[in-house]
């Protein structure tokens, strides 16, 4: 049996009952490493599951998927997951690759940043598309994540954009060269995706466009979702740019239209309740 085990979005107790059952008993347990990071490293987990863990990096997991399964028709193996296993769609395709192995496999679902966002008060069911933002570099700066949050926006929904993580990553010569030398590994700050969506906008603004959303568009960077020291801060794109969250992993939220009682609830996190007498009144129902 192949288990796809989610951890939740703290720590090492956050995993289920189930989930823990199902990973001590199992012959080998991996761990997925690039999708998103808990706030505790490998041998907290370790020592709790009581198991040896194995690291699975994006390499192993696109293109070495076979001996992942090795053996799984006969042993249990776990894949752990950080939040649900079904956040990153490289996981379908691992279980897509069981089901050709005629290797049966079991979800063990948990809590992701997809439903933990409601901590800060918005209602899920008024979300709208999920998009990543992506580092940009000085050759490459897509923008289509933009057009996604502004067809939202138009729409009245929010937008939970998910900030890129660089985990074991090749700069481009060592990639050209064949050479196995990593860069340090960088998680997007709330500042830096705002930086780039203000950026964006001047962009838009200089070809004559009237972007929808705009420097006083009322957002919400989370930080450490799930965490003890998790950090909720709500106040325009602008103020965004510019505030500290600290630590990763960071998300930032671009309202729509809010309901009062989601407006209410944003104010406890408030960089500057002036920002939402301002703004937000402008598009509440």
């Amino acid at each position: 049996m192949l288990y796809l085990v989610g951890l939740g979005l703290g720590d090492a107790k956050d995993i289920t009952v189930k989930g823990l059952e199902a990973v001590r008993r199992c012959r080998r347990v991996y761990l997925e490493a690039y999708t998103s990071v808990l706030t505790v490293g490998k041998e907290a987990l370790e020592e709790f599951y009581g198991k040896d863990l194995i690291l699975a990096d994006r390499e192993m997991v696109e293109q070495e998927a076979d001996s992942l399964l090795k053996e799984a028709d006969v042993c249990d193996v776990a894949f752990l997951v950080v939040g649900d296993p079904f956040g990153a769609t490289t996981h379908s395709d691992l279980v897509l690759r069981a089901v050709k192995l005629g290797i049966p496999y079991k979800v063990i679902h948990n809590a992701s940043i997809m439903n933990a966002v409601g901590c800060c008060g918005l209602q899920l069911y008024n979300f709208g598309e999920t998009v990543s933002v992506v580092f940009w570099t000085d050759t490459w700066k897509p923008e289509s994540f933009f057009d996604k949050i502004e067809k939202n926006r138009q729409n009245g929904m929010h937008t939970l954009c998910l900030l890129d993580i660089k985990v074991k990553e090749q700069s481009l010569e060592n990639l050209m060269k064949g050479r196995k030398i990593y860069e340090p590994p960088r998680y997007m700050s709330v500042n830096q995706a705002a930086e780039q969506l203000l950026a964006i906008i001047q962009n838009r603004r200089l070809q004559g466009e009237k972007p929808e959303i705009t420097e006083n568009t009322i957002c919400v960077g989370l930080a450490r979702v799930g965490a003890p020291d998790e950090m909720i801060a709500s106040g325009t794109l602008q103020q965004m740019s510019t505030v500290e969250l600290g630590a990763p992993l960071h998300s930032l939220i671009v309202t729509g239209t809010m309901h009062p009682l989601e407006l209410e609830m944003l104010k406890l996190f408030s960089v500057d309740s002036s920002s939402f007498e301002n703004n937000a009144c402008q598009r509440t129902t």
